[in-house]
């Protein structure tokens, strides 16, 4: 391929793959599959590599990210970012509209109201229908220029096409939805790690992240709300939102024009509990003067603008006696701790436990024994103590002392250089952590052993039947019939779980040893590499890290783990046991599936995602990645989102799961 003909092929794949962007995320529509979008994405990255003298910054292979900021340049705000005034009551909102009234001279003017989603603020420009930076809010006059992370934001349009005859900025909120959080928190589960506490501050942190990749994985959102330029093209914040809406923005559906405050009390009213079914965190309401000509007359104060206020929801909060903290161990031998509390309503729930995270958090919240704590929910995974009420505090307690040794085993704490939590290194004989690490090979996501649970783990730890998961290969009949609960039928059912676990595939089978950092898309990635467990055992760091997606920190896990002796000696036992540890290809075609197309969402046991994708395809079906009503099938896993069903049921779509599928393509 000559130069000029690479730099023509460049041109037409960013085109081609900007314009699959827009119809996907702007429009809802999936012309190709996300497979197909994947492989045209890698032939354009492979060209520009070749040809980096064609490189455009604002290329569609700009989303991947890649860029390494050490430090992050702080630039000044074209035009100020003012924060809101807040208010959190109706007779507020009414003094709010008496003021601008007041102002105005008169009544003639409508509002614009939409939801305030808890996010982080961003300013973004755009000059001759491209992005050229994207910038943090800062102190309002100046900010952080994250310009590689911003175009990381898939819903984001790099280049705008046909490009508007004039520069502007836009302003909106990134944030992530509620299932790309559950999504990173479930993968920091799987891991053994502690889970991001909210989705704002994961955003948050997210957006200053030094490699742009990393942010890319984060699947973060955005939604925009302010339009600004010298040129003004449009009269009121109605006309902006619906032309940057034209323009290929994501825009909010949400928002709502007002005729007097009554109107624009009903829409708070409407969104204080209606705002739970998003798929995005809110706090409150922004309600602004509709017409920019008379915002221009309201004005601002030295701080905010005359013409908006935010009214904020409540954040449910409660106080309640802390009884005493306790000291979960996990499988990975990490130390939280929890605060157990005097019973208290919150949310609509009685709760009874709250997460205190770490050592730094007890030492920040200088808690004592006895204390009145502050606990809240919003958006929480679970509940977690935000403060202490110091007055209520009796001057004879003593402050909770974050221990030095394993409450469970005595074992002296480490703690990891950069890491806030404490472990125990005692993953031999520490009983949680082996109770833990056998609860997680049988996990439904692992090795799918719903013959025996947590209270069963618990009787054969005990018993000294099983110290290991390999030791429930060696488990006899007699052995099983003698604890409590069970008889000949349950025994039989759980020795039977046990043969039918020896199907489970490689990569499911190496997540299911426990190896930190290997969650499931690793353990995926590294069989599909390795193909085997002796390639694996005998890989070196450098040959992980050449996996896709497999960093430092996952490939010295790896090697630590099967440097141990006693690892190698448990995955010897469970080879003998049957277990799956070689990756078996298999040619899977047909026309089972032809014509048909399939939307897929959620975990599966089976299959990998990508694997499902190749399996449709070659049995005649199509991936696509939106709903509508000529979808065939939605094919439902574990933990999928709760907006896709909501949809899919509401068009009428065949729902089937992973079993369901599989006779299909028998």
């Amino acid at each position: 391929m000559s130069a000029e003909q690479a730099r023509v092929q460049i041109q037409e794949l960013s085109k081609k793959l900007h314009y699959y962007n827009k119809r996907y995320y702007m429009d809802n529509v999936s012309e190709i599959t996300d497979y197909e979008f994947d492989m045209l994405l890698k032939e354009l990255i492979e060209l520009e590599n070749a040809y980096p003298q064609f490189r455009d910054a604002n290329s569609p292979s700009q989303r991947v990210g890649g860029t390494i900021s050490k430090e992050f340049p702080t630039v000044r705000h074209k035009y100020r970012m003012l924060s809101l005034g807040n208010t959190y009551s109706e007779q507020e909102i009414q003094e709010f509209d008496a003021r601008v009234k007041k102002i105005l001279g008169h009544n003639d003017f409508e509002y614009f109201c939409e939801l305030k989603f808890d996010g982080v603020a961003v300013s973004i420009s755009y000059e001759n229908g491209l992005l050229t930076r994207g910038v943090t809010r800062g102190d309002g006059s100046k900010g952080d220029d994250i310009t590689p992370n911003i175009k990381t934001i898939r819903s984001l349009p790099l280049v705008l096409n046909p490009a508007p005859e004039f520069d502007f900025e836009v302003r909106g909120e990134v944030f992530l939805t509620k299932e790309d959080f559950k999504t990173l928190n479930d993968k920091k589960e799987d891991l053994g790690e502690d889970l991001y506490a909210n989705a704002r501050n994961t955003a948050s942190g997210s957006l200053k992240m030094q490699n742009s990749a990393e942010v890319a994985r984060r699947k973060l959102s955005c939604y925009l709300y302010s339009f600004i330029s010298e040129s003004a093209p449009f009269k009121t914040q109605e006309e902006a939102i619906l032309g940057l809406k034209k323009l290929g923005f994501p825009i909010s559906p949400t928002f709502k024009k007002c005729t007097g405050i009554e109107n624009v009390i009903n829409y708070i009213n409407y969104w204080e509990t209606k705002r739970y079914e998003l798929d995005v965190e809110t706090d409150g309401i922004v309600i602004k003067v509709n017409e920019f000509q008379l915002q221009d007359e309201l004005g601002y104060t030295a701080k905010i603008p005359r013409w908006a206020i935010a009214y904020k929801y409540k954040t449910e909060n409660v106080i309640t006696r802390l009884n005493n903290v306790t000291y979960q161990i996990g499988r990975t031998g990490a130390v939280t701790p929890v605060a157990e509390l005097e019973p208290v309503l919150l949310a609509g729930t009685t709760v009874k436990r709250a997460s205190l995270h770490n050592a730094n958090e007890i030492s920040r919240l200088n808690l004592h024994q006895g204390d009145y704590v502050f606990v809240e929910k919003g958006g929480e995974i679970i509940p977690k103590v935000t403060g202490v009420d110091y007055s209520q505090r009796k001057t004879d307690t003593l402050p909770i002392e974050y221990p030095n040794n394993c409450p469970e085993c005595g074992t002296p704490l480490v703690r990891i250089e950069g890491e806030a939590n404490h472990y125990c290194p005692n993953y031999k004989k520490c009983a949680p952590q082996i109770k833990g690490r056998i609860q997680h090979f049988i996990n439904r996501n692992a090795m799918n052993i719903d013959s025996i649970g947590e209270q069963t783990v618990k009787q054969l730890y005990e018993s000294g039947l099983v110290i290991s998961p390999a030791d429930l290969y060696d488990l006899t009949y007699d052995q099983v019939i003698t604890l409590e609960g069970f008889k000949d039928l349950s025994t039989k059912k759980l020795l039977q779980g046990l043969i039918d676990s020896t199907a489970q595939p490689f990569h499911i089978v190496l997540f299911a040893l426990g190896i930190r950092h290997v969650g499931k898309t690793v353990a995926e990635k590294l069989a599909e590499h390795f193909k085997n467990i002796d390639n694996l055992v005998n890989a070196t760091e450098e040959q992980f890290i050449e996996v896709p997606e497999i960093g430092e920190r996952i490939a010295k896990s790896v090697k630590e783990f099967f440097e141990k002796n006693t690892n190698l000696n448990e995955v010897d036992r469970l080879k003998k046991a049957g277990l799956q540890f070689e990756k078996i290809e298999e040619e899977l075609s047909g026309n089972q599936l032809d014509g048909k197309t399939f939307v897929i969402s959620g975990v599966f046991t089976t299959f990998g995602r990508e694997e499902l994708k190749e399996v449709i395809k070659k049995h005649g079906g199509k991936v696509v990645s939106s709903i509508s009503s000529k979808l065939n099938f939605l094919l439902a896993g574990e933990n999928m989102g709760p907006a896709k069903l909501e949809k899919a049921t509401s068009l009428g779509i065949r729902i089937i799961n992973e079993t369901e599928f599989k006779e299909m393509i028998k």
